[in-house]
């Protein structure tokens, strides 16, 4: 059972994916449920190459991938390696249930903050189209009717895409970029459902703010579509803060965040698509 603990109920978002008026917004909970490495393993590595002793620095892996960029010159080197180490067969994306029932759940639009290419080997392995959105080259490709895959943060395709070093991030937080631009503009007419995230990035929590003080200015707060964060486990101080802007979260109480993740869109399904 889906537990709901702010603002719009469930039953919306049931509506909102039956009628592909939902937008996806994946995070690195769906690419750790196939066995990529965690972000502490980035960090172990980028410590390795920089030779940086234990207790040097307690930097977080955006500042240490800043440094990495100094040292270095470019993180083209880190980019390799990622791309190396955070992939997987198609056999084993093929058998991972979550991205079953991400593709099976039909949304229009997903965005994802994750470099890896898991989604589009999920859509390509179940014979689905979609176009693929990494710069606004890629924006003109896009077709009516053919499921989008944004990648928010870049693509291991295209060094300079990656939204990786501090002074990435930085950058970022103006919101000016040409998939900015494209999400504020997706997400200003259809509900949106996180999932993979522990919402500590203050990335998406700026992002989250940013469409809410949108609406705020607009005067039409009363017609902003739902939004809704999945989260394992309930957090009253999270779900206070995140149900200020008009995201709901919704937990099911299952401890173990991939098996949750999967009852979740399990539930999902079955309650978008009863016969089935």
């Amino acid at each position: 059972m889906v537990e709901v603990r702010a603002g719009h109920g469930y039953g919306e978002l049931v509506e909102a994916v039956r009628a592909r008026r939902c937008i996806l917004f994946a995070g690195a909970g769906l690419s750790m449920a196939v066995g990529l490495p965690s972000w502490s393993q980035l960090i172990e590595h980028m410590r390795r190459e920089l030779d940086l002793a234990d207790g040097v620095t307690d930097a977080d892996y955006q500042t240490l991938a800043e440094y990495y960029r100094l040292e270095k010159g470019s993180i083209g080197a880190l980019r390799s390696w990622m791309d190396r180490t955070w992939s997987v067969s198609e056999a084993k994306v093929a058998r991972s249930r979550i991205h079953q029932l991400i593709v099976k759940l039909d949304f229009p639009i997903l965005y994802t903050t994750n470099y890896d290419n898991n989604l589009e080997v999920a859509y390509a392995h179940a014979g689905r189209d979609f176009t693929k959105i990494v710069n606004a080259r890629d924006l003109t490709r896009a077709e009516d009717g053919c499921t989008q895959i944004v990648k928010f943060h870049g693509d291991f395709e295209e060094d300079n895409s990656l939204i990786l070093a501090e002074t990435d991030y930085f950058d970022r937080l103006n919101f000016d970029s040409p998939l900015d631009v494209k999400f504020r503009a997706d997400a200003l007419g259809r509900t949106i459902l996180f999932i993979g995230y522990s919402m500590s990035d203050l990335n998406i929590r700026l992002l989250l703010h940013k469409l809410w003080r949108t609406w705020v200015d607009s005067g039409r707060m009363k017609d902003r579509p739902p939004s809704f964060v999945f989260a394992a486990r309930p957090d009253p101080v999270r779900d206070a803060v995140l149900g200020q802007w008009g995201i709901t979260v919704l937990s099911n109480g299952e401890r173990d965040p991939q098996k949750s993740l999967i009852k979740f869109l399990d539930q999902l399904a079955a309650d978008v698509d009863p016969v089935d």
